[in-house]
């Protein structure tokens, strides 16, 4: 069993598998996306094919759309070379079920995949054909937000940045800056309307999309490297920055579930490493879970994707909705599991909400602390959400994901997870701070994990931080014994704003910090004693 379009036309094969494949006809659909383009998508990574190419794999199927998408890949182009194109495009959704049940579904909805490389001239030559169409409606992203940025992590500009600047819009190096020549084409082909839409993981996204290819425009103008009106294009009616929020897990595509694939007896599933580090397989692995909301501001139209589950709406109720799950419903859930994970020795945060403490406190900090300062955005109600990933997501044992993996970057988290909750209760008349019991014990529970140590003793590697070397320093002198002085080592770190968002001596909580972080450091076991004592 091959996957690739010769292989999917022994139907029966596929299916007395178990596979869902398309029920409608490919090659008349890849002429059609390739004629009339409509939906180009940036970055194709598992997220993407997990998500976006399902959405409209499965409007193909019902009939509500006759054309697919096109995919670009301006980060790692051996993700196209070694797995979009050996495959014909196609890819194996494996989705997750939390009753153990497994949907296996050959995605075809990518009618055409192509290196973002303006090195490339046949590659490059079409994608500016396809931004030229009068038919293409909307490009979408998932880049991370590190792919928005034009400077690196110490602010200084970066280089094939700064070099692009110079040189325009005919060759650029740069993610942001061969994006902005695509567009600086479609504007010189008759400034024609279009949707940018970023479905990337972070605040205010299409904010980050604008700021990053207006300054192109702007530098390209100034520079006499594109024509003065691009600008104005830019900040047109023509063409939308849209807010959206996107939630669906997408770990690495697991071993275990590359196993069930072979035992069908599918064929070359073999994940490849590119050289940039990417680990990419033939198949995805995911969740069922998903939510996609976006600000309706389309200027050349769009298909109905509420067809497809998407849900559309205004750029107040995106944001709501942002608020509602980065800070409340389900991010600081899963800070609360991760931090906690990695020092009670898990290894599955699925694992963690079979743990007593761990369920009663991600519960509390939830359903007790959290959701009274929540505003509903109307569009999803906020404790439905919370249910479900307390009782379907996070407890689902066949999602692989590590507590290790989201305690990556802690320290750029709490402050949104966790601080806009106290200053929320700071602003609200009616509502005490010190109220709050155990977001304090999970920032406790933090300045314990970053001495790294597990709660039997054992040292344990941390996960990456930009601020690891800033913030260890402060607990480097503390032991797991009673008695030493945990305020003189901590109390800088207490009033870090930038870490938690308020300054907690001047938000009345850091006694509470202190006292949690004495007991959870008294001696081998005391993670586990605190937790019973104040869960």
């Amino acid at each position: 069993m091959k996957l690739n379009l010769q292989g999917i036309a022994d139907r029966e094969q596929w299916e007395s598998k178990g596979y869902n494949l398309p029920k409608y006809d490919v090659e008349k659909m890849i002429e059609a996306t390739k004629e009339v383009p409509f939906w180009i998508h940036f970055g194709a990574g598992n997220l993407f094919r997990a998500f976006h190419a399902n959405v409209v794999q499965n409007m193909l199927n019902e009939g509500t759309l006759d054309r697919g998408l096109v995919v670009a890949e301006g980060f790692d182009y051996e993700i196209v070379e070694k797995m979009y194109a050996p495959h014909d495009n196609l890819g194996i959704v494996a989705t997750l079920k939390a009753d153990g049940n497994i949907d296996k579904t050959i995605v075809a909805s990518v009618a055409e995949s192509l290196p973002l490389d303006s090195e490339n001239e046949a590659a490059y030559g079409r994608l500016k054909e396809i931004f030229t169409k009068d038919s293409l409606q909307m490009a979408t992203f998932t880049i991370t937000e590190k792919g928005y940025s034009l400077v690196n992590g110490r602010g200084e500009q970066l280089q094939d940045v700064a070099a692009d600047f110079i040189a325009g819009p005919e060759k650029p190096a740069s993610y942001m800056g061969k994006v902005t020549s695509l567009l600086y084409a479609r504007y010189k082909a008759g400034e024609k309307p279009i949707a940018m839409v970023s479905t990337d993981n972070c605040s205010h996204n299409g904010d980050k999309l604008y700021a990053a290819i207006s300054t192109f425009a702007e530098k390209w103008v100034e520079n006499e490297k594109a024509e003065a009106g691009f600008t104005a294009y830019i900040n047109s009616e023509k063409v939308s920055f849209t807010w959206s929020m996107i939630d669906k897990i997408t770990p690495r595509p697991d071993a275990s579930v590359e196993a069930i694939l072979m035992e069908d007896g599918v064929e070359e599933l073999e994940p490849v490493i590119t050289s940039k580090n990417t680990y990419v397989a033939p198949f995805v692995n995911a969740e069922e879970t998903e939510y996609l909301v976006i600000e309706n501001d389309f200027p050349n139209g769009r298909p109905e994707l509420e067809k497809g589950g998407l849900m559309f709406t205004d750029r107040e109720t995106v944001d709501k909705v942002e608020k509602m799950k980065v800070c409340t419903c389900l991010n600081p859930l899963h800070t609360c599991l991760a931090i906690y994970g990695c020092l009670l020795g898990y290894k599955k945060i699925s694992d963690e909400m079979k743990d007593t403490e761990l369920k009663k406190l991600v519960e509390t900090v939830g359903y007790k602390e959290g959701l009274p300062v929540v505003v509903n955005p109307g569009i999803l109600d906020p404790k439905e959400f919370i249910d479900t990933v307390l009782n379907v997501r996070v407890p689902n044992p066949f999602m692989p994901d590590t507590p290790q993996r989201i305690a990556t970057d802690t320290s750029q988290k709490l402050a949104i997870r966790f601080g806009e909750t106290i200053k929320a209760y700071q602003e609200d008349p009616e509502l005490d701070v010190r109220s709050l019991k155990l977001i304090p014990l999970v920032f406790a529970g933090w300045l314990r994990y970053l001495m790294a140590i597990d709660d039997e003793g054992n040292a344990f590697e941390p996960s990456s931080d930009p601020l690891l070397d800033t913030v260890r320093p402060y607990v480097a002198g503390l032991e797991l014994k009673e008695g030493q002085d945990v305020e003189a080592a901590v109390a800088p770190v207490l009033k870090m704003k930038q870490i938690f968002g308020v300054d907690l001596y001047e938000a009345g909580l850091a006694d509470m910090v202190i006292g949690y972080l004495k007991e959870l450091t008294a001696g081998v076991g005391a993670v586990r004693a605190t937790l019973k004592k104040y869960v």
